[in-house]
């Protein structure tokens, strides 16, 4: 930590200024340390009219153009002129700053470094704002800038420091601009900052500032944009009230606590079946967290500090359902006073209490803007003709958010909408946190509305490519094509065009990745090869294409449509391995054994031209025929028989078998996109096929990659979970079904999940395979040199490395492994940053985040298009799907299984529609924890008798679609119907 500042100098021809200052180490000895930092004259301020800076683009190489218009920004506030905002109003307001009325902003390296240092998703979002060439963005660099740059003082903290920077900055802008010899309609530059001090002291130095509500007071749109204002700003000025939470620790307090060990730290999970309750999994093992208090403020996804209350007051996990919006029904948005008492609700839990806690500091909020809808309940009726200012609740879609309050004068429209809100603030003093209207999103339930708010609940970036990442595509575009043998294209490719390549995928696939080819060698070995597309060729590293694909980090499918990682063009073409087309390729060949044991591998740049593109359904039809003698079949036929010996081999290695929920949601058309139907998802010897070679590819390039490059080489491991994970369903399989799941290893898991089986029901297996995947830790990407070579095994796979190489247009993970092969084979240089650990990991985090969001993004989709589904077959049949429970006969009955057992419910999984639903009780039933079975009378299930059920046992429910009573979002209903 710096402690003075010494002294400046500059060097007479470097224009360096050289900062000297004392720093503390560990053991508390004073160090010297001294920093240059290259100041320049020639910085181009960004302006177009500018005659001074005409000729500094030059010396940047071309590399950016002047943004800012001559006429600059004008509003009621100030004359013309351009805005310089701080770190703050990107942090806070960033709502407002993408609105359409702020143009020609001037962003200093200053606050864009900040703001990178504490928020990567705001972050990327200025970035968006800076691409954008409609929006007159401009970073300007300050801190190389001779005139504009500052030193810090002695005793000034980092943060002062750079608010003075920013002052600094807009004074020089100023000046810049009368000193300018052309005329400019812009006269100077304007500060918007919510800093109460910096506002101040600008203004003292006769600087024009603003707050961010008085600037936008001066644009005619001003009471829109007032509702795009973070609730922080009225929490600032809000009268003092009661506390309902305690304050958080101090930083320095719960650092030191977490280092004695009297602390636990980790990321909160709400309980979905309890908002009252959650948990806490840190070094210190599972901690509950019970009731509004001992949560204190943390929200699903923060990192959080725990101090562990003392054995006496442990307790046990909820065992009834308590939904928020029942217990919080009556309660007043616009006053704390009267909101319910949420303990009231709360049954007494029953069992073996477990290690309790409660949240006493947060390291890291995981808020984001949410999608939501207003609570009717909440909503002043009698004020919704006029134009004031409503204090509501938006409730969110995902119920392990609570329910935001928010400030609108637009509470009448908005009604029935799918909105978008953000989560600004959460005073000790309030018991719901405060946020503000973001947008709508339209109509709940139409299909545009829903499937966008997927993409925002998900954080899916889902924008049009800019103009910058177009602009990076071939200019050929459709028309391009691999050039002739002998042109610079085929530098160091294998061609392969004539080989029996082919591609097996889904029904519909149009991004094809992967294809294959198989042939005989005269020494009696198989020639097997695995081609995947080559699109490093296209994204290059360092340019706008590579920078988007490295944000959005991969494709995401929704039920009816795809949110492409690159642009179509490449996605679905150049880059598609599509039959009877050259392509560029990189290909993996084996020499193999009859016995799939592995010989040789080849790795090289190649150019393929597919035989044939076939489902997996028409591709097992094709080996299964005997009278099919072709070419291509019988190479399909050589690949399936020995993905049959690589199947084999993985098994006995200890290869696990797991198992999702996997349905095909028919549609009736691309254009109407209304489901026809459901299905279970077929699968064949071929899915089997793709899959065992694609497994070997990773596993062979993973290796070359990380021989080439063990610090830096990008991999995929998956974690060998707890012992204690898998606590809970050993003890379900024993005490409900006899059986016995060993956990000792991946292979003694693969044995047991075999022997998981009922000869009655053979979807009991897939069930038990569903939930030990549940059990699992999640796999992800790493740089292999940020942690131990000890930690690079794939639990799953039984392999002890392994990466992803086979996907490249749909995850861009395998781009930079591409990058990294095509150096270790001497093809062309590594990209200098993929030597750096430290970058490879941040990369691999953000794409680790995008591949998570996108799975959940996917399968809310297809929730959402089962539930229509079941509304279209319902309708139908003439059925009110209200009267779920009623008897009416007519609605959808299925078979389901119990998957959890509480005092008022059930939760049960529909295998034939891969959903999971909640029957509740009418009031609470007799709860055998122990045994994992509730007993429930009739007059509590509306059945004719009394009934106990038990977990894995098999039942049947009558399956409907009800709304929501306060987020009037439809939602699954069933009841029992044995």
């Amino acid at each position: 930590m710096a402690i003075a500042i010494q002294k400046r100098t500059r060097g007479a021809d470097s224009g360096a200024a050289c900062v000297r200052f004392h720093r503390k180490t560990a053991r508390g000895k004073v160090q010297t340390v001294l920093r240059e930092n290259y100041l320049r004259n020639d910085i181009p301020c960004g302006r177009v009219a500018c005659t001074e800076c005409a000729d500094r683009y030059e010396k940047e190489a071309k590399t950016r153009e002047p943004a800012l218009e001559r006429a600059g920004i004008s509003n009621t506030a100030a004359p013309p002129h351009y805005v310089v905002i701080d770190a703050n109003v990107v942090l806070h307001q960033m709502d407002v700053l993408e609105s359409s009325v702020f143009t020609n902003v001037i962003v200093l390296q200053t606050v864009a470094a900040e703001v990178r240092n504490r928020s990567l998703p705001l972050y990327n979002r200025l970035l968006t704002l800076l691409d954008d060439p409609d929006r007159h963005f401009w970073l300007f660099f300050n801190d190389f800038c001779e005139e504009a740059a500052v030193v810090r003082e002695p005793g000034e903290s980092p943060n002062d420091k750079n608010d003075r920077a920013i002052r600094n900055a807009v004074a020089w802008y100023t000046a810049h601009i009368k000193a300018d010899a052309k005329d400019t309609d812009a006269t100077h530059a304007v500060l918007v900052t919510d800093d109460k001090d910096s506002l101040q002291k600008a203004r003292d130095r006769g600087t024009s500032a603003f707050s961010v509500r008085e600037y936008i007071r001066g644009f005619a749109e001003h009471t829109q944009l007032e509702e795009l204002l973070s609730a922080r700003e009225s929490a600032e000025s809000a009268a003092p009230s009661h506390h309902v939470y305690a304050e958080y620790w101090p930083a320095s307090q719960l650092t030191a606590g977490q280092r004695s060990g009297a602390l636990a730290k980790g990321v909160y999970t709400a309980n979905p079946y309890n908002f009252m309750q959650g948990t806490v999994k840190g070094e210190h093992g599972s901690i509950l967290i019970h009731g509004r208090e001992a949560i204190n403020r943390a929200v699903d996804g923060d990192e959080v500090y725990v101090e562990v209350l003392p054995e006496s007051e442990w307790r046990a996990a909820a065992d009834a359902v308590v939904e928020a919006e029942e217990a919080q029904a009556n309660d007043d948005a616009s006053d704390d006073e009267g909101a319910s008492d949420d303990g009231a609700h709360e049954p007494e839990a029953r069992g073996a209490a477990q290690p309790t806690g409660r949240v006493v500091g947060v390291a890291k909020r995981h808020w984001r803007s949410y999608v939501a809808h207003i609570d009717r309940s909440s909503v002043n009726e009698s004020a919704l003709d006029g134009l004031g200012v409503q204090s509501v609740f938006a409730s969110p879609v995902d119920r392990r958010i609570p329910r935001i309050r928010i400030r609108s004068r637009q509470v009448a429209k908005l009604l029935g909408q799918k909105i978008l809100v953000a989560l600004d603030e959460w005073r000790t003093t309030s018991r719901y946190p405060d946020g503000h209207f973001v947008r709508a999103l339209g109509a709940a339930e139409s299909p545009e509305a829903e499937q966008e708010s997927l993409l925002l609940e998900f954080d899916v970036p889902y924008r049009p490519f800019s103009k910058a990442i177009l602009a990076c595509l071939p200019p050929e575009g459709d028309s391009w094509v691999v050039p002739p043998a002998g042109a610079p294209g085929w530098r160091d490719r294998t061609d392969m065009r004539d080989e029996l390549v082919c591609s097996i995928d889904p029904p519909g696939c149009q991004d094809i990745d992967d294809a294959l080819h198989a042939k005989r060698l005269a020494n009696g070995n198989i020639e097997a090869g695995v081609h995947i597309a080559d699109v490093s060729h296209f994204v290059r590293a360092e340019t706008a294409m590579d920078a988007e694909a490295a944000s959005r980090g991969t494709t995401v499918y929704l039920v009816d449509r795809r949110i492409d990682m690159l642009p179509q063009l490449l996605g679905t073409n150049l880059c598609s391995l599509r039959p009877h087309v050259e392509r560029y390729a990189f290909s993996v060949v084996w020499e193999l054994t009859p016995e799939a044991d592995i010989v040789d591998v080849r790795f090289f740049k190649s150019v393929i031209a597919s035989k044939g593109a076939f489902t997996y359904e028409a591709a097992q039809n094709r080996i299964d025929d005997k009278s099919q003698k072709d070419s291509v079949t019988e190479s399909m036929r050589l690949l399936n028989g020995l993905a049959k010996a690589l199947k084999k081999k993985r098994m006995d290695a200890g290869a696990l078998n797991l198992a999702s929920p996997e349905v095909r949601i028919q549609l009736d058309s691309a254009e109407s996109s209304a489901p026809v139907d459901v299905e279970t998802k077929a699968l064949f010897e071929t899915n089997s096929l793709v899959e065992e070679f694609m497994l070997l590819a990773n596993t062979s390039v993973a290796r070359r990659i990380y021989e080439a490059y063990p610090a830096s080489a990008v991999l995929r491991r998956h974690g060998e979970p707890p012992a204690d994970n898998f606590d809970t369903l050993k003890d379900i399989l024993q005490k409900r079904r006899g059986l016995t799941l060993d956990t000792s290893s991946s292979g003694a898991l693969a044995a047991s999940l075999d022997r998981c089986v009922d000869d009655a029901d053979p979807a009991f297996n897939t069930l038990v395979r569903i939930l030990a995947t549940r059990c699992m830790l999640s796999a992800e990407y790493f740089a292999s040199g940020t942690v131990s070579r000890t930690a690079f095994a794939h639990y799953g796979l039984a392999c002890d490395m392994y990466t992803h190489f086979t996907s490249p247009i749909r995850r861009y993970a395998d781009v930079l492994v591409h990058r990294q092969l095509a150096a270790a084979i001497g093809y062309e240089p590594l990209p200098a940053q993929l030597h750096s650990k430290q970058y490879v990991e941040g990369v691999l985090n953000v794409v680790n985040k995008r591949h998570r969001s996108g799975q959940m993004a996917g399968r809310a989709s297809v929730e959402f298009y089962v539930g229509r589904a079941i509304a279209a077959r319902n309708a139908h049949k003439g059925a009110d799907a209200m009267q779920v429970g009623k008897g009416s006969g007519t609605l959808i009955r299925a078979d389901a299984y119990v998957i959890r057992t509480f005092r008022n419910g059930v939760a049960v999984y529909v295998s034939e529609f891969g959903i999971e639903g909640l029957v509740t009780f009418s009031r609470e039933c007799d709860l055998d924890a122990d045994a994992y079975t509730v007993t429930v009378p009739a007059d509590a299930s509306g059945l004719a008798r009394d009934v106990t059920l038990g977990i894995f046992d098999r039942c049947r429910v009558e399956i409907g679609i009800e709304k929501d009573r306060s987020t009037r979002r439809s939602r699954t209903k069933m009841a029992l119907v044995l």
